[in-house]
């Protein structure tokens, strides 16, 4: 954090909990605890303050707190969470910054794992950095075409948010009779495959 003030970067970072910064939303917790309760369903309430730890920070920064209760769960029922940041509370209030800023970080982190775990993008054994390179530049070039894929051809599908993985096992991984001839290509897929009309769609409209 002294880095980026230092370098004037903006930065939203999550933020260790511990009992002094549960105790300073103690009263927001207990509003969302109320409320849980009388609604039946999680509820939450945000707390916007000044922060500083008691040696580690060279300053007082902002710190905003998501107070949620669970219900049902009796006393495990709370779930605070923190984040501190430089962005000042003039241009984004509380609540936006963690629904929308920080929790977009999530989705991130699935991309992520979709190119490792679904496009093999951890293979990183060769005995060369170049080849391990070169690898990791297949995963991530699959990765765009199935990005691509998805946003061209599957908008308004059931497939539209799929992961590569779902892609690969219900789209491309499947049986089916190729015939060639001078003309043309036929793909004769079984009555029963459940997504036959959203692979027509898909060619159709990358043909198009």
């Amino acid at each position: 954090m002294a880095w980026c003030e230092a370098n004037k970067v903006d930065f939203l970072f999550g933020l260790a909990r511990n009992a002094r910064l549960v105790e300073r939303i103690h009263i927001d917790l207990a509003w969302a605890e109320d409320e849980a309760e009388r609604t039946g369903k999680p509820a939450r309430r945000f707390a916007d303050f000044r922060w500083t730890t008691l040696n580690s920070w060279s300053k007082r920064r902002r710190v905003v707190a998501k107070a949620e209760w669970m219900p049902g769960r009796g006393e495990n029922g709370a779930n605070p969470r923190f984040v501190v940041t430089s962005l000042p509370a003039k241009e984004i209030d509380a609540r936006t910054l963690y629904e929308q800023v920080y929790c977009a970080r999530g989705d991130m982190e699935n991309r992520i794992k979709e190119c490792q775990l679904d496009l093999f993008a951890d293979r990183t054994s060769a005995a060369t950095m170049k080849a391990n390179q070169l690898r990791l530049w297949f995963a991530s070039m699959a990765y765009v075409l199935l990005a691509a894929l998805r946003r061209i051809a599957l908008a308004h599908t059931r497939l539209e948010k799929a992961t590569c993985g779902s892609l690969r096992l219900k789209l491309m991984k499947i049986g089916a009779q190729v015939t060639v001839t001078v003309r043309r290509i036929r793909v004769a897929m079984a009555s029963a495959c459940p997504y036959a009309e959203e692979f027509a769609l898909a060619h159709a409209r990358l043909c198009r």
